[in-house]
């Protein structure tokens, strides 16, 4: 078990510094009360004990009341002061409270009505020689200035730290935000991932096991267990598209369909192509793979995506442009994906100098490392712009 100094505690640690405070103040009353005792020439028992009552009374004030009200405390304690010497500590201690906790406004204003107090009083006293009233004004208005300096270098440091507090707040506040935003990148992320591999899958199990359910000549067992599989595979797509909306924070029923539609492969790259230039794109395909539909589904929906992101930007950067795409095969079931156009005339259209460097192929290069391929895009020498891919064969292929 710790243990904890009372300190720390920040009433016990207040309340020290008020005690603290008032005990210069009662100090600094005291040295005064015992000068102006040398300086009466008759004192009596009576002005000394009212000299005293005041001081103890001023000190009272100045620990009850210094940190609610310290201009006005102030201002009371330096009209008690006139009428007793053991009360002079308090409006110094006072002028510092002010320094601590108000404006140099309020500050400057005490600190120059205690200091002409101090004037006057020491050249209406009696019995003092020119010199010793100068020293003594000296030592006091001495006094004033380092107490009213050290009041505003302490209020200072606790601006200071203040501040160094609100920037690490600051500071934390911002990094939960970005780690909210990296869980919110990462859960979309995940809800594609699933939406590509388990959706069309699904489905097609589906379809399969519906058609066998309902084919004729199939024994009753079998369309029995066909049955079963089918209605396991529908809900496996409801199970599905909670999950898929769960992790995109969106309601399930703003999911719609999407879950179940099926995800283009390779075969549909023809179809793709055909729509592009239908659309006003001159595009050209050169498709060297032997067997698209031996291409694994996940390789070839990959590949699409790739060909109608780099159509996409060559639409869109460079309209009018001839496109080549090129898909050819790198054995076990692995694709190579290079998309060429020209470059348009004029400078280029961003920063890096590329068309269409931005957050397209920010998700081309994702999709291409998740599977551990390689993705190059840029200008080439000849004046294009080349998009380029390369897709490892599935592990176990």
């Amino acid at each position: 078990m710790r243990f904890r100094s009372p300190l720390r505690s920040p009433v016990l640690a207040q309340a020290a510094r008020d005690v603290s405070v008032v005990a210069v103040a009662a100090c600094i009353g005291s040295l005064a009360f015992l000068g102006a005792q040398e300086t009466r020439p008759h004192p009596s028992t009576a002005q000394s004990v009212r000299d005293l009552v005041i001081g103890i009374v001023a000190c009272l004030i100045l620990l009850l009341f210094r940190r609610r009200r310290p201009v006005a405390v102030t201002l009371v304690l330096t009209v008690m002061a006139v009428f007793s010497g053991s009360a002079w500590g308090t409006p110094a201690m006072g002028v510092f409270t002010v320094a601590l906790h108000c404006s140099w406004r309020a500050t400057a204003l005490v600190t120059a009505l205690n200091g002409g107090f101090i004037v006057f009083a020491f050249t209406v006293v009696p019995g003092m020689g020119d010199q010793e009233r100068v020293e003594s004004m000296a030592v006091f208005l001495s006094m004033y200035v380092a107490l009213v300096a050290t009041g505003l270098l302490i209020r200072s440091r606790r601006q200071l730290i203040e501040s160094l507090r609100e920037r690490a707040r600051q500071a934390e506040e911002g990094q939960r935000l970005r780690v909210e935003e990296a869980r919110h990148l990462e859960r979309e992320r995940i809800a594609r991932e699933m939406h590509d591999v388990l959706a069309h899958r699904i489905s097609l199990l589906a379809v399969h096991a519906g058609a066998l359910e309902f084919h004729a000549d199939a024994p009753a067992e079998q369309r029995e267990a066909a049955g079963i599989i089918r209605r396991g595979a529908y809900e496996a797509m409801e199970d599905l598209r909670q999950v898929i909306g769960m992790l995109r924070d969106t309601p399930p029923e703003s999911t719609g369909d999407t879950a179940e539609r099926p995800q283009p492969t390779l075969t549909d790259l023809p179809a793709l192509i055909e729509e592009s230039r239908r659309a006003g794109t001159h595009v050209t395909l050169d498709e060297r793979v032997p067997d698209p539909d031996q291409v694994p589904s996940r390789i070839g929906r990959h590949a699409y995506r790739i060909v109608q992101e780099g159509l996409t930007n060559a639409r869109k950067h460079a309209p009018g442009a001839l496109v080549r795409v090129t898909v050819a095969a790198t054995g076990a079931g692995g694709l190579s994906v290079e998309i060429v156009n020209p470059l348009p005339p004029g400078p280029a259209v961003n920063g890096t100098g590329l068309p269409g460097a931005g957050m397209g192929l920010v998700g081309l290069r994702e999709r291409v490392t998740m599977l551990g391929g390689e993705l190059e895009h840029g200008r080439t020498e000849d004046g294009r712009f080349r998009l380029h891919a390369t897709l490892p064969p599935p592990v176990g292929s």
